[in-house]
């Protein structure tokens, strides 16, 4: 009986995935593959031969497509595997369930049909961050949402915390057929996050590194700037706390707490 394992490459070609992930990829029938570089496609099919690339079914030279329409293209591909008894498994870079819906998609079709299916989680672009910025978000905790998610309903930043704003390249963009923002929408949102941030708040475009060889992309710049700033499709926003935290003097008290008992 056919079966499906979503598992996540991690973010550095080879280095980041898990003993077990691989091993699940070295025993499959047919593996799906969503990778950011040709060097990824070629590794992954020294472990195992049959890969086929979902690149495939983005739009091709010029052509308008709906991402909807690509990616249940995508799970249908990876359905088909599946119900023809094969022990299947999709490769997605990163975690392949965070920003990543083919693999829930496809996961969730399983299941309603009886078949095993279930995710192996990777390494993310935010474990990245965290790392490569001497970040711990425990220290004051931290938000996350997909910027375009962000701008269309009235999410409330916490600006005592950090803020992540994921695919900030196509910021804006409601079509699903595009991959790129503009300077103007980029100015809406500088102009709705200055309800909480000051233009001259120092912000961070970031990108985490495909190879070891690379260096992540950390560049810091005033919250104002974002709009003439370069983008890829890997860029991620951050923005660090422009607030201290506050204590709530309200439980403090109700927990027999005082301020300095905090450190």
């Amino acid at each position: 009986m056919g079966s499906l394992v979503c598992v996540g490459t991690g973010l550095q070609l080879a280095g980041q995935i898990s003993v077990l992930s691989r091993s699940y990829i070295e025993h499959a029938d047919i593996v799906f593959s969503l990778l950011p570089d040709g060097f990824s496609q070629r590794w992954l099919t020294k472990i195992n031969s049959n890969v086929i690339n979902l690149q495939q079914f983005y739009a091709q030279n010029g052509e308008v497509k709906n991402r909807r329409d690509t990616y249940e293209q995508m799970v249908n591909a990876i359905l088909d595997a599946v119900r023809a008894g094969k022990k299947t498994v999709c490769a997605l870079y990163g975690h392949p369930g965070v920003f990543a819906c083919v693999s829930h998609m496809a996961i969730t079709c399983a299941k309603a049909e009886g078949f095993s299916a279930k995710m192996e989680p990777g390494i993310s672009a935010e474990a990245c961050l965290w790392a490569d910025l001497g970040i711990d978000p425990g220290n004051s905790g931290h938000q996350s949402f997909e910027a375009s998610q962000f701008m269309f309903f009235n999410h409330v930043p916490d600006p005592t915390t950090h803020l992540l704003l994921w695919q900030i390249a196509i910021a804006g963009e409601h079509t699903l057929t595009q991959f790129h923002t503009s300077s103007d929408r980029l100015q809406i949102l500088v102009e709705q996050l200055n309800q909480w941030y000051p233009l001259d708040h120092e912000v961070v475009i970031y990108e985490a590194a495909n190879l070891p060889i690379q260096a992540p992309r950390i560049e810091r710049l005033p919250l104002a700037n974002l709009p003439q700033a370069h983008l890829t499709p890997i860029s991620t926003l951050l923005i660090p706390p422009a607030k201290k935290l506050e204590y709530n003097y309200a439980i403090l008290a109700k927990l027999g707490i005082g301020p300095e008992d905090l450190g």
